[in-house]
């Protein structure tokens, strides 16, 4: 496993003894659970999603500010409570469909099998926290301490949740880490004088500059780097996840993702190398080798999901042009280049090898 920014260190004297997570972007993607919600109540008041405006989101913004630049930017006729009154019904009844993260429940469950103290610190209101994990099971009891904006003087970028949190936890800031994906959160992290790692969102790009070390994934924290116990879930050289589906057009090697809804588009944070099996139509499930990284066109960045098939008997172009489903089962390693050399690519040789072992093997399978 690697990062993608180089760690700058954690010694003795600053020993990790705690973990803070941010909640929605970090732990829990809400955010593809959401889709289309603000759109639809626009087109109630005549409104347009403007797609520019969003693509900058408001990442790690409290409800307050959120929903001022809201009200500002569609200049839409209601007040600030109306607008809450109004919309917050919608996005509860999807907040129970945001679905963990890749590595959130392996990295909750080992810091909690492990005893390590963990606080959920969310600049969403506390009561809207709740409801958010309440389709967890076992999240709302691992954490010692749950803490919503409207429950200290001011949300992030201050410092004054991640303080409360280490405070609650009696646990000295310096020995605090703090898990966030938006600059905000490392900027209030930044402020209680707490170590931070990133997994930046997108459009956060400024985390990188902020923060002590920056992942593209839960997937690729290293536990034993902070001081923590390591995790002892891998098989060699793989790592079993929970199953990532996702669905799209086969053309060339690339997988053309289906975004129309939440169910066909992959989760922010999944990047990196996998394994897994895919289908087409009613033929047998084959074996497949996934890589996922950002194409940056026109300076627009997106995912690239390139796909190899790996059983001796599976044929390119029978899947041409069809639409094909995929599973994830298995993790390798962070793996984002576009343009590999001949020592990557013999060494993409190896985990197609690895991964085509590893298919066989019962933590892996997968039933369509």
């Amino acid at each position: 496993m690697s990062c993608c920014c180089e760690f700058k260190g954690c010694n003795e004297e600053t020993k990790i003894s705690a973990v803070i997570f941010d909640l929605d972007g970090t732990l829990l993607d809400t955010e593809s659970a959401t889709r289309g919600v603000l759109n639809g109540f626009l087109a109630k008041y005549g409104k347009e999603l403007d797609k520019e405006k969003e693509e900058k989101k408001r990442v790690g913004m409290t409800q307050q500010e959120s929903v001022d630049v809201i009200l500002k930017d569609y200049e839409l006729p209601l007040t600030p409570e109306q607008f809450i009154k109004e919309i917050t019904p919608l996005y509860r009844e999807r907040w129970t469909e945001a679905k963990a993260l890749p590595g959130a429940n392996r990295l909750i469950n080992h810091l909690k099998k492990n005893g390590v103290p963990m606080t959920l610190a969310s600049n969403s209101l506390r009561e809207n926290i709740d409801v958010k994990i309440s389709h967890h099971n076992g999240w709302k009891e691992s954490f010692s301490v749950i803490l919503g904006s409207d429950q200290v003087k001011s949300g992030k970028p201050f410092p004054y949740l991640f303080e409360e949190a280490a405070r609650k936890m009696g646990v000295d800031a310096s020995n605090c880490l703090v898990i966030e994906d938006s600059l905000v959160g490392v900027k209030a992290a930044n402020a209680a004088k707490m170590k931070v790692v990133a997994i930046p969102s997108r459009g956060e790009v400024d985390c990188y500059l902020l923060a002590d070390t920056v992942l593209h994934s839960l997937l690729e924290f290293q536990p034993e780097l902070w001081g923590l116990p390591p995790f002892d879930d891998w098989l060699d050289n793989t790592l079993p996840i929970e199953p990532i589906h996702v669905s799209g057009v086969y053309i060339n090697g690339a997988l053309h993702e289906s975004t129309e809804n939440a169910t066909g588009a992959l989760p922010g944070q999944v990047f990196g190398l996998y394994f897994g099996w895919g289908k087409v139509h009613a033929d047998r499930n084959f074996k497949i080798l996934v890589s996922i990284h950002l194409n940056h066109l026109n300076h627009v960045a997106n995912k690239r999901i390139h796909i190899c098939l790996i059983d001796p008997n599976s044929d390119d172009h029978m899947y041409q042009q069809q639409r094909m489903q995929i599973h994830l089962v298995g993790y390798i390693s962070a793996f984002d280049k576009k343009e590999l050399t001949s020592r990557e690519l013999e060494k993409l040789e190896e985990y197609k090898s690895i991964a085509r072992a590893s298919l066989d093997l019962p933590s892996f399978t997968y039933s369509f």
